[in-house]
């Protein structure tokens, strides 16, 4: 039973993805390739370098969350800084590239210079991870080969695209973070460092600055939902997981384990939709059917 997989961007969300994988293998389900935005991104190259689901889930347990985000003085203008981040990803998969990866792997990042999509699969995986997740205005550009590189899922938050590019021949089961449309919008908060005084951190948040920032995060939430509403109508996958995490913001601290597990629970339901997806028969005469119309 071969699929190839599109996991989506959303932030602390995305720890969902591990318990999909993890649910996927263990109904026995062979996963071909792999496609990923933003932190759909990061899963995405972690499982193709050879890390399972319990070692990716591990990784992410391991890490400090509230101290991510500091600055490097490499760090372009941005909110927050990567230092943090930049320190997991040359930990977790060093100097390593695309050809260093198990099963065929793309990410998604999106060109502010000229606005176009971006599919990143070669060069080293480290560039290409900062690039998908970096949230714009909150993280640092990544510059690369000319292009200034922001989050990929600015323009394809499920890159169902991509993954049917990876493998033309395999149903394709997406993940998708965003929340439907018919959502309540959740209110926004600006991730502190753990250095800084409680008082200091009630202080700033009070700001107008983070008030704005608030509004803004609102407002890129929702345009976010209704980009990855419209490419979904259009790149359809033949399987859409929806993990129960409205609830997460982006940049939140999470127990991994539970996220993880709300995306074993919303594999769980779809397991017959996915089994009959890789059914050869249903798919081949899918193909005629289309041809006949």
């Amino acid at each position: 039973m071969e699929i190839t997989l599109a996991l989506g961007g959303g932030g602390a969300k995305g720890n969902s993805h591990i318990g999909v994988i993890r649910r996927l293998e263990k109904e026995g389900f062979i996963i071909r390739s792999v496609a990923g935005t933003s932190f759909g991104g990061i899963v995405a190259i972690f499982y193709a370098a050879g890390y399972s689901p319990d070692d990716i889930q591990k990784i992410f347990e391991d890490v400090d969350q509230g101290r991510l985000y500091g600055r490097d003085p490499e760090d372009g203008p941005s909110l927050l800084g990567i230092s943090g981040v930049r320190k997991l990803l040359n930990h977790v998969v060093g100097g390593k590239t695309f050809d260093d990866l198990r099963i065929p792997c793309a990410v998604t990042a999106v060109d502010v210079k000229s606005g176009d999509e971006v599919i990143i699969s070669k060069g080293t995986l480290v560039d290409a991870l900062l690039s998908t997740t970096a949230l714009p205005g909150i993280f640092p550009v990544q510059r690369m080969n000319g292009w200034e590189l922001v989050d990929g899922g600015v323009l394809n938050p499920v890159p169902v695209s991509v993954a049917r590019m990876l493998s033309p021949n395999l149903p394709v089961v997406a993940v998708i973070l965003n929340d439907p449309m018919d959502k309540p919008v959740p209110t926004y908060t600006i991730p502190m460092p753990q250095i800084l005084p409680r008082s200091i951190v009630e202080r700033i948040s009070r700001m107008n600055f983070a008030q704005s920032l608030d509004i803004f995060l609102r407002a890129v939430d929702v345009s976010s939902r209704a980009v990855a509403h419209f490419r979904l109508e259009l790149d359809k996958p033949d399987v859409l997981i929806r993990p129960a995490v409205h609830h997460i913001n982006l940049l939140d601290k999470v127990v991994v384990a539970d996220v993880a597990m709300l995306g074993e629970q919303a594999t769980e339901e779809m397991l017959l939709q996915i089994k009959r997806a890789v059914s050869w028969p249903v798919r081949i005469s899918k193909k005629i059917f289309g041809a006949i119309q």
